[in-house]
């Protein structure tokens, strides 16, 4: 057999092709032949080059292009409200609360000295002298502290909404003094500041600086079950003596 023959068997050995007859002739030819010894030498070395090669041409950077094809962000609109315009809501807030507290009280007392009043018809007036003092409490609580007044404003705009039809049906048929009626601008104007207080403020989903916004480590327990507990290992006398026991 020639060299070129024996260079194919010795290239499907670099390839891990070979049967085991022929890497047992090969081997016998390359140790009587020293030009095939040398080109099996430099075969492999070529090999290993080209399977361990390393590439060393870097791909190009395309961060850059990337990002400079990508569009800016449209710039978002912060209405930023003066510190100023909420403090005076707040001072203004209060002195409607403070009115509607001491019109709610001289309420009561008109009512306790009217010797006119039915007793059903004075306990109509108490309720609403009761209606107005929680209302200014209300707007005073909401003035002095820094919370939104989320959970006010359902109860204030049906109160709010309710009042003012009935004040506009009583008008119409002149059963209510126009004097009672502008008493309750106090009212309606503690509630639209109220409602700007509430829009002007931070909302409940955005939680202040520094407070922990993790899990809640309230949990609801579906059952009464016990945790697992891992059993304390015993000796090998106390677990022969279970299984004799069992």
């Amino acid at each position: 057999m020639r060299c070129a023959s024996w260079r194919e068997i010795l290239s499907a050995q670099l390839d891990g092709e070979e049967t085991g007859e022929e890497r047992v002739a090969v081997q016998a030819h390359l140790d009587g032949c020293a030009d095939c010894r040398a080109w099996h030498e430099v075969a492999a070395m070529v090999t290993r080059r080209a399977r361990t090669r390393v590439v060393t041409a870097a791909a190009p950077d395309l961060a850059g292009a990337i990002l400079a094809a990508v569009p800016p962000p449209a710039p978002r609109r912060v209405v930023r409200w003066p510190g100023g315009l909420v403090t005076g809501l707040r001072v203004a807030l209060g002195l409607l609360g403070a009115v509607q507290l001491a019109l709610g009280l001289a309420q009561v007392g008109q009512g306790v000295n009217a010797e006119h009043l039915h007793p059903a018809g004075q306990h109509l007036w108490h309720e609403s002298a009761a209606w107005n003092v929680a209302v200014g409490a209300g707007f005073l609580f909401v003035a002095l502290r820094r919370t939104p007044p989320a959970g006010l404003l359902p109860m204030l705009s049906a109160f709010v909404a309710t009042l003012v039809l009935l004040s506009v049906n009583d008008l119409v048929t002149a059963q209510v003094a126009v004097p009672r009626l502008v008493s309750h601008g106090f009212l309606v104007g503690g509630y639209l500041i109220t409602v700007l207080l509430y829009r002007l403020g931070p909302r409940p989903a955005d939680p202040p600086q520094g407070r922990r916004t993790g899990r809640s480590r309230w949990r609801l327990r579906l059952d009464d079950l016990d945790e697992a507990r891992p059993v304390a290992a015993q000796p090998y006398g106390a677990q022969a003596r279970d299984r004799r026991a069992a």
